[in-house]
């Protein structure tokens, strides 16, 4: 019996090869001049063989095999409407430049009686694994397929992968194919419209230039713009806090040591407050210790490794690009030192062999000395974590890697120790509280003493400082040395990392785990975002370019932006349902182009709103573009461009050349989805706020002043930036998001803008917008993006007639209807937010409550809402789609 084993990449075909054969095999020329053939008998036993020895060829394609692309009518950018590449024929077949690969299967596989699939083992690797089916039966109908699953290259999983082989799973090839065939579709049509239509208008800016449109790539790029305007919009504020000092004898000190008492209030907006609360602490300065607390802590040891963490652990902490990182993990994979680099599990099945690969690491001198410590009993089983995709372990080490380069080792470094610190125990310490009250108000400080490092001894990367406290006893009494009033301000957020921009990525459902690094790679490369070094991170500022498409996109007021993540994520989660087997290809499809189709009818129609708006960020000399030179001084790319980029695993959805934009991407080009439309993340939290002043009051003496320069301590972003609305004064105040004259108010006094007067919606409290802008800023609008240059604006005729009485979520899209279940309300119908689980606003209202106008609806983010989420581009009209249109 003749068995033909086919890997993924040539790498893996030649490991195979040495484990299966004991590293006795036959190696070959094949005739692509990547992929040899490797020869060998082996004993296969029932039910797929008979115990004799079977004749074994394994061999590998290079990732994907075959491309999905338009026929030939449909090719060339001058051919068709780009409306037309919804509907249009699309084709698959190999690639070009893998005839001679191809070839090379179809000769191994005439005489074999079995063909068995060694992809990786995952959705595009079934895809993969499908297509090297489709192209061997074509010479041999008789062949019988297995599919070998395994996690890692080492003799015992791959022996009982080839042992156990079963069926392709043809739910996750499906998905793949929905999502090749809409990449496609949906990359070349807006890549085209947005290319052709920027080089007839801007030909100085975009003669020679491909402007691409990828559906994860610009919910990547959003994301950018979006943080970017955070930190641009901010404006500071002051703040005052009060800190007490006292300083104390030590046992074990010389000098005395300085305690510090942090406010139980933190800090007040008011300074006229917070100085008569300081006043109050030093004419009244006893403190009184009111409770004294010792208890045990710990400092728990992280989670399992995932591929998300592995990508955000990387950038952050060995200074690498999370795509840098993964390709690293991946050769790692590929020459046995590591378990498959791309898996969501973050928990251990109850059998996993844990001892065995903690026994190879004693080989290691930078480790071997902990090792051996926890097979000597320091042992403690991994933390679960929330996922099991039930298709691979956690990251893990499966072998000593001694002979690797430098970039590698670090890489398998941080892993190694990753996983030797899960099978650690926690770090255990020793917290000492002491709580004490001046004058009506309270202070605290704290100490710890560490008492066990155990996982931090092998797992630098934590950290967790010890801190002495000197001993205070209950109901003591001592005057302080000083009562600070000390003057802070709100801290600038910071711009988006590489790391940060994963998890966004990752928590919005934009890409997969493994494809992540690609689509934030893809948008530094196409020139939409620059790459700014600072230390060892990158820090992410958006080209003018990719904030003038963004905000273009943005204005045209979409239910559902494309520079969001709610349209990717949608159709990721329908895939999903594709490889659970609750919707089907067809269904998938369909809907996913409808949705797509009418939000493309409104960007065509609405076009000239974007084209103007790049025009002013590209041509501009105002200070929106002074402010993105500035944040991108230094930076790894240029401010301008757009030209198409190229994926890293395959070929599979083509479309490069052809007006296709983001559909390639892949395997060789290792392709994923790509989600789109959520409002993004809030980004990395801001830090503290930096401290400006102190004034010391020493015991009693002296009064509480205003201070000038001190600590730093945290709080959120300032106020939103402005952008221009209609003129207001006092006897033509701004109008509202619901076209209503604005009222004016006055700030009350215990904020930091007391007396400051502002325009609010003059509706009853519960049904008013969101609407709020600062008097004395000649009545601006507040959103959260600094304001555009000053140009011809067409606001879009798409957007929603005001006071539009459809419930809308927080996210500002139309609310989902449900009815309750169980419980006292049985029966009772609501509306909710109508994003999946993890991205779900928290919206809320009984269907019965007030009707329409219940209280829990906002107005749409962005500028306005679509119309209805489901009226079909054709008449207009809700509760069908344009392809089933009754008026058509």
């Amino acid at each position: 019996m003749r068995v033909l084993c086919v890997a993924e990449k040539p790498s893996i075909a030649k490991e195979l090869a040495r484990i299966l054969s004991r590293g006795h095999f036959d190696n070959r020329a094949g005739m692509h001049k990547y992929c040899r053939n490797f020869d060998f008998p082996y004993r296969l036993p029932p039910p797929l063989g008979d115990n004799r020895d079977c004749q074994f060829t394994v061999t590998s394609v290079l990732g994907h095999l075959t491309e999905t692309d338009f026929g030939d009518d449909f090719r060339r950018w001058s051919s068709c409407d780009p409306f037309a590449l919804f509907d249009a024929p699309v084709e698959t077949r190999v690639t070009s430049d893998l005839r001679q690969l191809e070839r090379n299967l179809q000769k191994e596989a005439r005489n074999a009686d079995i063909l068995m699939i060694w992809t990786d083992c995952d959705r595009e690797g079934e895809h993969i694994g499908h297509e090297v089916v489709e192209v061997c039966r074509a010479v041999n109908n008789r062949l019988r397929v297995r599919r070998a699953r395994f996690s890692a290259i080492i003799d015992a999983q791959i022996h009982n992968a080839c042992r156990q082989a079963d069926d392709l799973d043809m739910r996750m090839v499906n998905a793949v194919a929905v999502r090749q065939v809409l990449d496609l579709r949906i990359g070349a049509a807006f890549t085209r419209l947005m290319t052709m239509t920027l080089q007839t208008r801007i030909p100085e800016s975009f003669e020679k230039k491909v402007v691409s449109y990828g559906p994860c790539q610009f919910p990547t790029l959003g994301f950018v713009v979006d943080q970017y305007n955070r930190v641009q919009s901010f404006v500071p504020e002051a703040f005052w806090y009060i800190e007490v000092t006292t300083m104390r004898e030590f046992e074990d000190e010389d000098e005395p040591v300085e305690v510090k008492f942090a406010w139980r209030r933190n800090h007040l907006f008011d300074f006229d407050i917070a100085l008569d609360l300081a006043k109050e602490t030093v004419e009244r300065p006893m403190a009184t210790v009111i409770k004294v607390e010792t208890k045990p802590t710990t400092k728990r040891k992280p989670y399992p490794l995932t591929t998300v963490e592995l990508q955000k652990s990387g950038s952050r902490l060995l200074g690498m690009t999370p795509k840098r990182v993964l390709d690293l993990a991946e050769k790692l994979y590929q020459k046995g030192f590591l378990s498959y680099p791309r898996t969501e599990t973050d928990e251990y099945d109850r059998q996993f062999d844990f001892m065995s690969l903690i026994q190879k690491q004693t080989h290691d001198t930078a480790w071997a000395a902990y090792a051996q410590k926890l097979l000597d009993g320091d042992f403690e089983r991994p933390r679960n974590g929330r996922k099991n995709d039930k298709a691979h372990p956690p990251i893990h080490p499966t072998a000593a890697a001694l002979n690797v380069d430098a970039d590698e080792r670090r890489v398998y470094e941080f892993v190694t120790r990753r996983f030797l610190a899960s099978c650690s125990s926690d770090a255990k310490g020793k917290e000492t509280s002491v709580e004490i009250v001046i004058a009506g108000e309270y202070f605290s400080t704290s100490g710890l003493i560490i008492l066990e490092r155990n996982y931090l001894e092998i797992y630098p990367y934590d950290k967790w400082a010890g801190k002495k406290l000197p001993d205070f006893q209950p109901n003591e009494q001592f005057i302080p040395d000083s009562c600070n009033l000390l003057e802070g301000s709100t801290s600038k957020p910071k711009l988006l990392t590489e790391a940060d921009l994963v998890g966004l990525m990752d928590r919005n459902g934009i890409g997969t785990d493994a494809t992540i690094a690609e689509h934030i790679a893809k948008v530094i490369e196409r020139e939409y975002v620059i790459a700014k070094k600072e230390g060892k991170e990158n820090f992410l500022v958006p080209s003018t370019l990719g904030v003038g498409l963004v905000e273009g996109y943005n204005a045209i007021g979409f239910d559902r932006s494309l520079s969001k993540p709610h349209l990717r994520r949608e159709t990721e989660h329908r895939l999903v349902l594709i490889c659970e087997g609750q919707q089907t290809k067809a269904e998938v499809l369909s809907t996913s182009v409808e949705e797509y189709k009418e939000v493309y009818v409104k960007a065509r129609r609405d076009f000239d709103t974007v084209v103007n708006i790049v025009a002013e960020y590209l041509n501009g000399e105002g200070e929106a573009q002074r402010a993105l030179r500035d944040a991108a001084h230094g930076g790894r790319r240029g401010a301008r461009g757009g030209a198409r980029g190229t994926g890293t695993r395959g070929a599979a959805a083509r479309g490069a050349g052809h007006g296709g934009g983001g559909a390639a991407g892949g395997r060789r080009a290792r392709q994923d989805s790509d989600n789109d439309d959520d409002d993004s993340d809030s980004g990395p939290t801001p830090g503290g706020g930096r401290g400006r002043g102190s004034t010391r009051a020493r015991g009693a003496r002296g009064g509480a002043t205003r201070g000038r320069g001190a600590r730093s301590t945290g709080d959120g972003d300032g106020p939103a930036a402005k952008r221009p609305r209609k003129e207001a004064n006092d006897d033509h105040p701004p109008d509202c998001s619901c076209d209503l004259p604005a009222v004016s108010r006055t700030a009350g006094p215990s904020t930091a803008n007391a007396g400051r007067q502002f325009y609010a919606c003059s509706k009853p409290r519960g049904e008013q917008c969101d609407f709020f802008v600062w008097a004395d800023d000649g009545g601006s609008a507040t959103v959260s993006a600094p304001a555009r240059p000053q140009a011809q604006r067409q606001r879009s005729t798409a957007t929603a007639a005001r006071g539009s009485r459809t419930a809308r979520c927080h996210c500002g899209l139309e609310a989902a209807t449900g009815v309750t279940g169980s419980g006292p309300n049985e029966g009772r119908a609501y509306r909710g937010c109508p994003n999946t689980r993890n991205a779900r606003c928290g919206f809320f209202e009984w269907a019965d409550d007030d009707g329409e106008d219940a209280a829990g609806r906002m107005p749409p983010r962005g500028g306005g809402g679509g119309g209805p989420t489901n009226a079909c581009f054709k008449c207009n009209e809700p509760g069908h789609w344009a392809s089933n249109c009754p008026n058509a």
